[in-house]
């Protein structure tokens, strides 16, 4: 129970300027039956001891009272709170126990702390979601990490499924791409490579916060649907209303929990599968280029409504890496030798002559300019001419952030 009394106190007495709790016991709220999956529960590998147990209106490190769920992932799950020492809301991101195979949350703060002190003056250091504050909370069954990041809005995959087109707009796509390169441009002089660029990691954020206080006054008067199960309450998440008139702020690049050391090579696998470049396929050390070639995959996503690769390899049903390299093929030609050569990974798709002996033919060619049905005479030229920068074969012959956004058709649409 929180102790209202104290906080009465501590606001006269120590900080008059204090937000005190509020009391969001309502209990007009719609149970869900404890056989019925909802949120989390339907993640593949879920398991419920991992997650620390929150419940809506607790006070966590004596300063964050939990208002509701925004979201929830097998790492994590997300929340609205209001910091009563600071008098804003802000957004928990909460950890599964650090004793949780595979889970590494003081990587993505080590991230976050190294991000947070590179050059305040360049502008990418608005377009990276910001670190407020962390701390851990002991569960249950462990310990988890918290993050305390500014209230962000939708995704732009959520974005995305608004529109009955499933594509951007020209507009939208070249503003979300500037401050995709923007930050990017920050985070590579930080020295961090994010490794995991997708329309879900790149959200709007919110100028306009009486959307969050309207976030608040609805679970005091409505509360989010729950069940309770073995003393655990899983709240349906609540979304944010769309901002009106001037409310959107410009996107941010958020989750930097895969981000890996730009001054370190690296060889391990990593990327969503249809994003991998060619170099992580193949075994080539990687770094920061392996950022642009995700973001090439993913503006094709987003402007066109469908991959660029699928990697569906037809023996096996699944993604392959033989599969995607024969669609790389297909689109781009054979790869550099000198390239391939650097592969520890080359002899499982390569002969010692260079020649593709995967086990699975290369699609027909086609190019880029046949793939285009959207636009039309010069901004189709200069449009796949910007695709092109960043879909090369050799990392070496793509142009970095900085040079991206200084790239024509982006400049024309920005």
């Amino acid at each position: 129970m929180i102790d209202y009394d104290k906080w009465k106190r501590l606001r006269t007495r120590a900080n008059p300027f204090t937000w005190l709790p509020k009391d969001f016991l309502n209990p007009h709220f719609e149970s869900i039956g404890t056989s019925q999956l909802i949120e989390e529960e339907n993640l593949p590998d879920y398991v419920a001891t991992q997650y620390y147990p929150v419940r809506i209106g607790e006070v966590l490190a004596s300063r964050y009272q939990v208002v509701g769920k925004l979201g929830f992932g097998t790492t994590s799950t997300v929340w609205m709170a209001r910091d009563l020492m600071g008098r804003r809301h802000v957004a928990l991101k909460i950890f599964i126990h650090s004793g949780s195979l595979g889970c590494e949350p003081s990587h993505e703060l080590s991230v976050y702390q190294r991000l947070d002190q590179g050059p305040a003056s360049h502008p990418g250091r608005q377009a990276v979601r910001a670190l407020l504050d962390s701390f851990t909370i002991s569960g249950p069954n462990g310990v988890h990490q918290c993050l305390v990041h500014p209230p962000l809005w939708d995704s732009m995959e959520t974005f995305l499924a608004r529109n009955p087109e499933g594509r951007l707009p020209t507009p939208v796509l070249a503003v979300m791409l500037r401050q995709v390169f923007l930050a990017l441009d920050y985070a590579h002089q930080c020295r961090v490579v994010h490794t995991d660029i997708k329309a879900s990691n790149i959200m709007f954020g919110i100028e306009d916060t009486t959307v969050l206080e309207k976030f608040e006054q609805v679970e005091l008067e409505h509360p989010t649907p729950r069940k309770e199960i073995d003393g655990r309450i899983i709240y349906l998440s609540r979304k944010l209303d769309i901002p009106t008139g001037q409310g959107f702020g410009l996107p941010v690049l958020c989750d930097f929990g895969s981000a890996a050391w730009g001054e370190e090579k690296h060889e391990e696998d990593v990327q969503p599968d249809v994003y991998r470049s060619p170099e992580v396929i193949l075994g080539v050390p990687w770094s920061y280029e392996v950022d642009i070639w995700n973001v090439g995959c993913m503006v094709w996503d987003l402007f066109e409504g469908g991959h660029l690769f699928y990697g569906n390899d037809p023996e096996h049903g699944t993604y392959r890496g033989r599969a995607h390299l024969a669609e790389i093929i297909s689109l781009l030609g054979p790869p550099p030798p000198g390239f391939v050569a650097q592969g520890t990974l080359r002899s499982k798709f390569f002969s010692e002559q260079g020649e593709f002996q995967a086990g699975i033919e290369i699609p027909p060619h086609v190019s880029l300019e046949q793939l285009e049905t959207n636009l039309q005479g010069s901004d189709k030229t200069l449009f796949l001419q910007f695709m092109c920068k960043m879909l090369q074969w050799d990392p070496k012959n793509r142009q970095m952030a900085k040079q991206l956004l200084e790239d024509e058709w982006l400049k024309k649409h920005t």
